[in-house]
C-alpha cells in the first residue's frame, strides 16, 4: 500500500506524490492517521494554516472480503479542540480507497490563490481540477454534479458549505452504496481544514479492481464466518441495531435517567415515545422507507436505514440515536420530521449532528429559540449554511456559542461538545469525556457498554468506583479497533464472547501474515493514546483540561439526582498504566 501525498500549496499548482508507506507500513486507520498528525504536524500550528495536515486513511482491512472493515478515520489538528483528531466515518470510500491500492491520502500545504478542486482518482492515477462552479454548493448537489461527470460507479469525499466557510464543527463526508453523502466525520472540524486545503471533493472510482489479496485466504474466510456468526448471535449486533438502528439506545438510556434533555438539564424526556428507535423504525416501514440497511458493503449489522417524509420521498438516512437526541431531547423536540430535515440540512452543509444539536441546546438557553421549537431550531440550522454573521457563530459550535450569549451551562470538554449520555447518571463515559484525547467523545470508550448495556461485565453507572479502569480499558480497546476499519458496533460481540475477538485477531493475521496476540491488540491501542497525548501536551495541553465543566460536580441531574463523582486525582490516573 502507498500514501497518496497532495501539495495543494506547491509553486505552479497543487502536486501529486505517491510515495510508499515507510515508517508507516503496517498501520492503519486511527493508528495511521494519528501517527501522521504526531509526527509532520507542529502541534502549536494554527489549525487551518498551511502546516496542518489532513489525513485520510481506511483500515487495515479495509478493502479485504471481513465483514464490517468499512470504516475510515480522517486525522488533522481540530479547529474545534486545538489538540488532535481522529474523526470517524462509515460509508462507501474507505474500501475503495484501500482497493485503490492507497494506505492514505495526505493533503498538505495551502492554495495561496484561493482556488477550490475536485480530485478524481482511478487506478490510472490522479487528476487535480481547479472547479469554480462547486463553490458553496451543499453536499447532496455536489455529489449528483460528481456522478454526471464520472459516472454512477464513484464514491466521494466531499465538503459543504460549513467546510468552505471553515466552520470548526464542519465535517467530512462521505458517500453511502447509494452515492448519497450520508455518512460523516464529523467531530472536530475536519471539514473546515479540507477547506482550508481547497479541496471540495475527492471523486473515488475503483472500476477494474478487486479485492485486497490475503497472505492465507483459507485462513481469512474461516475467521472471517466465526466473525460474522458472533456478531450474528449477539443480542446487540443481531437483532438489536439491525431491527431499529442506533435509536434502539433512546428508550434504554431514557429509562436510565442518562438522557440529556433541554440542554443537560434533566436525565429524562418526557417526549421519547415519539422519536424512540421503535417509533422510527415503524414510521420509516410505514412510508416506505427500510429500518435495516448497510452503509456500505461487507457490513452485516445494517444499522443504517432510509427515512422518508410524509409524502414518501427520500428525505435522509436514518437519523443515528446521537443525532436524534441532539436535535430532538436536548433541544426539547419530539417531531421526527423535524429532526430528519435537520438531519438532512446538517449532511447537506457538512456539519456534525452532535456539535450542531448542542449548540441550538446552549442558543435556547440563550434566549435565540424557546425549547421544543421545532421550526426555531431549522431556522437556526438554516442560518449556518447561509453564512449568516449569526450561523457562522452557531457553525462554530457549543463552546463558541456559549461564549458569545454569556452561557455558563455549556456542555463540552476541550471545546467538544458532549454525545448523548450525560456523565452524572453515567459515570463511565464522564471518564471518557474528561481524559478522551479528543475532548467529549462516546465513541472514544464507550462505558455505556458496560454501565448500561451490561456488556462486558457490570459497573454501578451511579458510583465512581470502577470507573477508571473501565473507561481506560476502552479506551485502549477502541483505538486498536479504529485502527483495523472495523465499525465500533462489533465491541459489543468482542467484549462478550472471547472467540469473537479471537476470530478478529486471526483475520488481521491471515491477511498478513502475522502472528498477532491479544497483547499486540492491546499494545496497539495503549501507542496510538500515547501518541495523541504527546501531541495533545506539546500543544500546551494539561491535566486540567481533562476535566467536565463545574457543573457537572454541582448540579444534580433528575431523576436520580446524582452528580458527578469520580474525583481530580483519579482522573489524572486513566494514564497510569
Amino acid at each position: 500500500m502507498n500514501i497518496l501525498r497532495i501539495d495543494m500549496g506547491a509553486s505552479g499548482g497543487p502536486k501529486v506524490s505517491v510515495v510508499p508507506s515507510g515508517e508507516y507500513a503496517g498501520l492503519g486507520g486511527r493508528a495511521l492517521t494519528s501517527s501522521v498528525i504526531s509526527k509532520e504536524v507542529p502541534p502549536l500550528c494554527h489549525p487551518l494554516s498551511e502546516d496542518n495536515k489532513l489525513v485520510i486513511a481506511p483500515g487495515l482491512l479495509s478493502g479485504t472480503s471481513a465483514a464490517q472493515s468499512g470504516r475510515i478515520s480522517v486525522g488533522c489538528k481540530s479547529p474545534l479542540t486545538g489538540g488532535i483528531k481522529e474523526s470517524n466515518s462509515g460509508g462507501q470510500p474507505s474500501q475503495v480507497l484501500a482497493r485503490l491500492g492507497y494506505a492514505a491520502i495526505i493533503l498538505e500545504g495551502k492554495p495561496k490563490e484561493g482556488n477550490l478542486y475536485k480530485i478524481f482518482i482511478n487506478k490510472d492515477g490522479v487528476k487535480i481540477t481547479p472547479d469554480s462552479s462547486l463553490k458553496l454548493l451543499g453536499n447532496y448537489a455536489l455529489v449528483e454534479k460528481m456522478k454526471k461527470e464520472y459516472g454512477d460507479k464513484i464514491a466521494c469525499i466531499s465538503i459543504g458549505p460549513a467546510g468552505e466557510m471553515k466552520m470548526s464543527a464542519a465535517s467530512v463526508a462521505f458517500t453511502d452504496m447509494e452515492q448519497r453523502p450520508t455518512r460523516h466525520a464529523g467531530r472536530g472540524g475536519p471539514g473546515a481544514v479540507m477547506g482550508s486545503k481547497g479541496v471540495k471533493v475527492i471523486v473515488l472510482d475503483d472500476t477494474g479492481l478487486s479485492n485486497r489479496t490475503p497472505k492465507d485466504p483459507e485462513k481469512l474466510r474461516t475467521a472471517n464466518k466465526t466473525f460474522v456468526d458472533g456478531l450474528r448471535k449477539h443480542p446487540v449486533t443481531g437483532e438489536g441495531l439491525p431491527a431499529f438502528g442506533t435509536n434502539i439506545l433512546a428508550n434504554v438510556i431514557n429509562e436510565a435517567g442518562a438522557y440529556p434533555t433541554n440542554n443537560f438539564l434533566v436525565g429524562r424526556f418526557p417526549g421519547i415515545s415519539k422519536i424512540s428507535g421503535e417509533t422510527q423504525a415503524e414510521t420509516e416501514k410505514a412510508r416506505g422507507g427500510i429500518p435495516t440497511h448497510g452503509c456500505h458493503r461487507g457490513c452485516v449489522i445494517q444499522c443504517s436505514g432510509v427515512y422518508m417524509d410524509k409524502d414518501g420521498h427520500y428525505l435522509t438516512k436514518q437519523p443515528e440515536y446521537e443525532t436524534v437526541w441532539a436535535h430532538g431531547a436536548n433541544c426539547g423536540i419530539d417531531d421526527l420530521d423535524a429532526i430528519a430535515m435537520m438531519d438532512r440540512l446538517d449532511d447537506d452543509y457538512g456539519i456534525d449532528t452532535i456539535e450542531m444539536g448542542a449548540t441550538i441546546g446552549v442558543a435556547m438557553e440563550a434566549g435565540l429559540a424557546k425549547f421544543g421549537d421545532a421550526e426555531a431550531a431549522i431556522r437556526l440550522v438554516k442560518e449556518v449554511g447561509k453564512g449568516t454573521d449569526l450561523g457562522r457563530i452557531l457553525g462554530n459550535g457549543a463552546a463558541v456559542t456559549g461564549k458569545v450569549f454569556g452561557i455558563e451551562r455549556v456542555p463540552v470538554v476541550k471545546s467538544q461538545a458532549m454525545p448523548a449520555y450525560d456523565p452524572r447518571a453515567v459515570q463511565g463515559i464522564g471518564v471518557t469525556y474528561a481524559t478522551s484525547t479528543m475532548g467529549a467523545d462516546h465513541t472514544a470508550g464507550y462505558a455505556v457498554a458496560t454501565n448500561i448495556l451490561k456488556v462486558g461485565g457490570y459497573v454501578d453507572p451511579l458510583k465512581p468506583e470502577g470507573q477508571i479502569d473501565l473507561s481506560r480499558n476502552l479506551q485502549i480497546a477502541t483505538a486498536a479497533i479504529d485502527s483495523t476499519g472495523m465499525c465500533l458496533f462489533i465491541a459489543f460481540a468482542v467484549l462478550d464472547q472471547p472467540d469473537t475477538f479471537q476470530a478478529l485477531i486471526d483475520m488481521l493475521n491471515a491477511f498478513y501474515g502475522l502472528n498477532l496476540t491479544a497483547d499486540d491488540v492491546v499494545a496497539l491501542g495503549k501507542n496510538v493514546l500515547k501518541m495523541e497525548r504527546d501531541f495533545n501536551a506539546c500543544a500546551g495541553f494539561t491535566a486540567k483540561h481533562d476535566r467536565l465543566p463545574e457543573y457537572f460536580k454541582k448540579e444534580p441531574l433528575p431523576p436520580h439526582n446524582v452528580t458527578f463523582q469520580v474525583t481530580d486525582e483519579d482522573l489524572d490516573r486513566v494514564y497510569n498504566w
